[in-house]
């Protein structure tokens, strides 16, 4: 019999969407999502996305945009075609999220706030994000916040360094050893980067504007729109918050899950809330057999670790580790995810 139900009454699930970036990495995407065991140029696996990648020289119109996984209809254009249904009372889906994984350290970088964002790149958003951390390499690490307070004069003379000193700008921001399971917020303004060997569920805000003034990406040299995108460096490098240093930077930064609901078979944690930002926000549920119903309009589902379904109205769809959805409006509370084991699932929506 042919199912004639509406799309957006049932999870929506998607293509894969791995997204070139300029440095190496991917090798995790191995143990986690069964791809072969190898780093590349494409790192990045964009999750439900409707941005567009910002990767100078390429000119696929879709890199970055989800694809339906039924007949391949970019996400964008769902949304657009079926607002109400899709997304409820938003305007738009209001975050992006992403599976990364670094296999060198990223360049030092920032983030622009929505005030920056409005006036230099005619954007609502800025690039306040989150990171999950789902896997390492041996040594892992991430770079967050500068150690001490640096001065725009030092900064401006470390990124000419740079040319010369790969080492240039990490003299100066504070180096944090990571495990699987830690959580960290990384407010705009924030000098930071990504060390080698680190696995990341990231969430955003929905664009992809990152100001990295340093002149090397591993062995990849940066051009000055990767550096500054189109800006003056000056304009750039005042997006820099140079109030944000010291160890305590760190320790306001790293967030510890807070326990929302807990029985036998479910316990459900606030990795990121409106106490933390505005701008979206992520919850964890961990499934020790039994069900949780999915109740969340226009959210994302990212499956972490287990296995299960997820029922909706005639249907069940398989979830396993790495696995990912879309839950339109139309069908919160209609839908849940089951297992019989042990499910682990990341809920991700769009703020204010």
């Amino acid at each position: 019999m042919i199912d004639t139900q509406p799309l957006w009454l049932h999870p929506v699930f998607f293509r894969r969407n791995r997204v070139f970036r300029v440095y190496q990495g991917g090798k995790l995407f191995h143990d986690f999502l069964g791809d072969p065991p190898q780093d590349g140029n494409m790192p990045e696996e964009w999750i439900c996305s409707t941005v567009h990648a910002l990767n100078p020289g390429r000119t696929d119109p879709l890199e970055g945009i989800s694809l339906r996984r039924e007949d391949g209809k970019p996400f964008d254009q769902v949304l657009a075609e079926n607002p109400d249904a899709y997304l409820g009372g938003r305007s738009e889906l209001g975050v992006l999220v992403k599976y990364l994984d670094s296999a060198i350290r990223l360049p030092m970088q920032v983030h622009p706030t929505r005030s920056f964002s409005r006036a230099h790149f005619n954007s609502p958003y800025g690039k306040a994000e989150a990171w999950l951390i789902l896997a390492t390499r041996p040594d892992a690490c991430i770079y967050y916040g500068f150690r001490r307070r640096v001065a725009p004069e030092e900064l401006a003379a470390a990124v000419e360094a740079s040319q010369t000193d790969q080492e240039a700008m990490t003299a100066f921001v504070n180096r944090v050893p990571v495990q699987t399971g830690d959580v960290f917020f990384v407010n705009a303004g924030l000098i930071h980067a990504i060390g080698a060997g680190c696995l990341i569920l990231e969430v955003q805000e929905p664009t992809d504007f990152t100001i990295q003034p340093e002149y090397w990406c591993g062995d990849y040299h940066l051009n000055d729109q990767e550096m500054y995108l189109g800006l003056k460096p000056d304009v750039a490098l005042s997006c820099f918050d140079f109030d944000q240093y010291g160890p305590q930077v760190v320790r306001q930064g790293k967030k510890i899950p807070r326990v929302l609901h807990s029985d036998s078979q479910t316990q459900v944690e606030a990795l990121i809330d409106e106490e933390d930002t505005p701008c979206f926000s992520m919850t964890r549920y961990t499934l020790t057999g039994g069900s949780v119903t999915l109740s969340v309009p226009a959210s994302i589902w990212i499956c972490t670790e287990g296995s299960g379904f997820v029922s909706s109205p005639g249907r069940q769809e398989p979830l396993k580790q790495g696995d990912y959805f879309f839950l339109p409006a139309a069908a919160a509370g209609s839908c849940a995810v089951h297992t019989d084991s042990h499910l682990k699932i990341v809920c991700c929506v769009g703020g204010k």
